[in-house]
């Protein structure tokens, strides 16, 4: 069979533009000659819709956009995603669904047999799990039509298996000489290795051709890479479609092996990611500008970079917020990064307010000495300013501040926590370092010069509220910190594993106690971009009134 891939980044809820592209990619499936167009998982309503899904004119908004695709169609069929609706009870009212339609009508329909429900995933809220699943024939051949994690419970890969069923082991069993697979799957760091090995695997272990057709865009915290890709029966690779980008392949099921799989840094992915979601929030939310507050250290400097790759440098603008502790050195940074992206630079003092603020608490803070409350009010007449911007012209403030931060409250709500996207609050300082090397090392190839200046990163890292501020001055070192935040929050160990790991347990205690403490912070914070295998977002729900702790 020659198949097109149709990888489309598609909205939430846009229901007539996500009809829009499904028909664009299969008139120009008609035009190579395919004799089947294969789209994402949900297509026809974007993933993930969560609640909209109980708004039953949305879902019946969605039933009457497939009648139309199904009517477009002629001989070249088209599998598309779709919610489907499942009318028995007991059971809920709705199906995670795929369509295949040919010559004007719904050939078949196939359902979700495996429904996520952990870290971003809640598919168990909305959807009825299919009962069986068969293979589709479809002119002379017979198909297996699986959507997502319904190709990610091979017990040969996971011995801790979430489900009983192996749906793609089974449709190969009955018949289906062709699995494909309809999938909206989120990326985080390392996870086009693991999808490819999944893949490759089971094309090996069945026999049969598996073609795999990804979800690409943002949608909310969620960055989708695409990376669809199309193994032969024996396991080869025959093609990888883009990253981070819209792409259209046309493939050959019986074709022999291609080129490898393409392996990219995973700073290069790390930074594509971010800025596929940065412009997809923007433009999805209806923005098409952004402000951030530029503090000439390396956080910013990175978000800056992003939201420029993101959006052009004519939709950025950075300001400036000196204090009377604020260096010069960092007040040169961030002008000679402003210089550097090509952005509008303001410069608005924040010390006259700072005073005035200050006056008028004199009486009531009368004997006692400064301290983080004096701290804070800088960091929150720097959010009362940016958000003013933000009102006035219209931009999405982009919070700057980093995952190790986030995690130890090393942040000031209504401060520096202000704004509609934390765009690196999933990545750790230490990644953070990296990511500043990869842009500075792509920027000088592309353009003959470093976009962020050299002392924004080899400088000790300060929130500059008080004189001579380090970082340091309150947390371990974020070689520590980070290392013990990926222990405790993403591979959720005890205290005590990571102390017998080789940690100190002063370090652990003080982390630990820090990220358990700031759990109130983090509920009010900005929506992050998920990058890694566990955010702070909706894929963690700790309780903020709770007792429990460990250590």
């Amino acid at each position: 069979m020659r198949v097109a891939i149709a990888q489309l980044n598609l909205t939430v809820g846009d229901l007539s533009g996500n009809e829009v592209k499904i028909l664009a990619a299969y008139r120009r499936g008609v035009e190579a000659g395919v004799d089947l167009v294969l789209c994402p998982e949900l297509a026809v309503t974007g993933y993930p819709p969560r609640d909209l899904l109980q708004r039953r004119s949305f879902v019946q908004a969605n039933l009457a956009v497939l009648d139309r695709l199904a009517a477009a169609t002629g001989p070249v069929g088209l599998l598309v995603g779709f919610v489907g609706v499942h009318p028995e009870r007991p059971g809920r009212g709705l199906r995670n669904s795929a369509a295949l339609l040919q010559d004007g009508r719904i050939l078949a329909l196939r359902h979700k047999t495996l429904l996520p429900t952990y870290d971003v995933f809640d598919e168990d809220r909305y959807f009825e799990p299919a009962e069986e699943n068969t293979p589709i024939r479809f002119n002379g051949h017979l198909l297996g039509v699986t959507i997502c994690e319904d190709v990610w419970n091979d017990a040969d890969l996971w011995p801790e298996r979430r489900y009983r069923p192996d749906p793609a082991a089974a449709l190969a069993a009955a018949g289906a000489e062709i699995l494909f697979n309809l999938s909206a799957s989120p990326w985080n760091l390392g996870k086009e290795g693991t999808r490819q090995e999944l893949l490759a695997h089971l094309a090996h272990k069945t026999g049969r051709p598996v073609i795999y057709c990804n979800l690409v865009g943002g949608n909310d915290e969620l960055v989708f890479d695409g990376q669809s890709v199309a193994f032969n029966a024996q396991g080869g690779l025959i093609v990888q479609a883009g990253a981070f980008t819209e792409d259209f392949r046309v493939i050959d099921t019986d074709a022999a092996e291609g080129s490898p799989f393409m392996v990219r840094p995973p700073e290069e992915l790390l930074y594509r990611a971010l800025v596929l979601g940065t412009r997809d929030y923007h433009h999805k939310c209806g923005f098409k500008a952004a402000v951030l507050g530029l503090s000439g250290g390396i956080d910013s400097a990175v978000v800056a970079c992003l939201a420029v790759a993101a959006l052009g440098a004519e939709n950025v603008r950075g300001l400036s917020l000196p204090s009377e502790f604020s260096s010069q050195g960092s007040l040169d940074d961030a002008v000679e990064l402003a210089v550097n992206l090509g952005i509008q630079h303001d410069l608005v003092p924040i010390q006259p307010a700072f005073a005035a603020v200050k006056g008028q608490l004199r009486s009531v803070f009368a004997g006692r000495p400064e301290d983080v409350a004096e701290e804070n009010i800088q960091a929150r007449l720097r959010g009362v300013i940016l958000m003013a911007l933000s009102n006035k012209f219209g931009s999405l403030l982009l919070t700057t501040g980093n995952k190790s931060e986030l995690a130890v409250g090393y942040c000031t709500l209504y401060g520096d926590m202000c704004g509609g996207l934390a765009v690196i609050s999933d990545v750790p300082k230490t990644l953070v370092y990296r990511l500043a090397a990869w842009i500075n090392a792509d920027s000088t190839a592309r353009l003959g010069r470093a976009w962020i200046p050299a002392a924004s990163i080899t400088k000790p890292p300060s929130a500059e509220l008080r004189p001579n501020q380090t970082d340091q001055d309150s947390l371990p070192p974020y070689e520590v910190l980070d290392a013990i935040l990926e222990d405790y929050v993403v591979r959720q160990l005890s205290p005590a594993e990571i102390i017998a790991s080789g940690h100190s347990e002063a370090d652990v205690r003080r982390v630990v106690r820090l990220i358990d403490l700031a759990e109130y912070k983090r509920r009010q914070a900005a929506p992050g971009l998920k990058v890694t295998t566990k955010a702070f977002g909706v894929g963690r729900r700790v309780p903020v009134a709770q007792r429990w702790r460990e250590i």
